[in-house]
């Protein structure tokens, strides 16, 4: 299943935040507006936050889902982010 991101372009931070630690992932570290997930199997997520409630760029938002989270479009579905 692809992913539209054009009805991701409102997902804002703190819901990403809370599907990431639906899946299991965990915040490893934090420094500044950095944040960095981690999941057990080794998966890692960098976000840039400035605050819960801003939204992301699609570029941003495809290197989270589809590079680092390995995120599939039944993913999204199944953590309530489609």
């Amino acid at each position: 299943m692809a992913i539209g991101y054009s009805r991701l372009r409102s997902l804002r931070a703190r819901r990403l935040i809370r599907a990431l630690k639906k899946d299991g992932f965990y915040e490893e570290r934090s420094k500044g507006a950095l944040r960095l997930f981690k999941h057990r199997d080794g998966r890692r997520t960098t976000i840039h936050l400035h605050n819960m409630g801003q939204t992301f760029a699609v570029g941003t938002l495809k290197a989270i889902i589809e590079e680092q989270a390995k995120w599939t479009g039944a993913d999204l579905e199944r953590l309530g982010i489609l």
